[in-house]
């Protein structure tokens, strides 16, 4: 039995120890916001925060999670969160979506540590998250432009 954190919630549940992290949150608990790209956190579809942390959910085991604080896509929340999700609609940085919700997880950890990051800062942040569609500009746009509304 492993015990997480997830969402807020305590959920004990008879999985390997070794079962990566995304395939609990997507076939155990049904969240299906976070999503599998590569199985080798490269593209950083499967982003989730651990402790406030983005960290590669189909790359961390289970047992590593044990004592942290999950946060999927469907539960985040707080200024930063509120601001990229605004910006993101705003300024129409989804194109097929895929990789959104990996790319708006690392968008809030990055804007919840630094509220006024350079496009350097920004690309630093997002490097490990892939978008097939090429959406860069927009996201570093949503990015910034979450910046500002956290400021007013």
């Amino acid at each position: 039995m492993v015990r997480l954190l997830i969402n807020g919630e305590e959920r004990q549940l008879d999985v390997a120890p070794e079962t990566p992290l995304l395939w609990v949150i997507r076939d155990e608990l049904g969240l299906t916001g976070t999503k599998f790209g590569c199985g080798i956190a490269m593209c950083g579809a499967c982003t989730v925060h651990m402790d406030g942390f983005p960290i590669r959910s189909c790359s961390t085991a289970v047992a590593d999670a044990e004592g942290s604080e999950i946060t999927t896509i469907e539960a985040v929340a707080g200024k930063a969160a509120q601001a990229v999700q605004a910006a993101w609609e705003k300024l129409d940085v989804v194109q097929c979506g895929y990789c959104q919700s990996g790319q708006v997880m690392s968008a809030i950890a990055l804007l919840s540590e630094n509220q006024k990051p350079t496009d350097e800062d920004i690309d630093a942040a997002m490097s490990g998250n892939v978008c097939r569609c090429a959406t860069y500009v927009r996201i570093r746009a949503a990015i910034h432009e979450a910046a500002e509304m956290m400021e007013a």
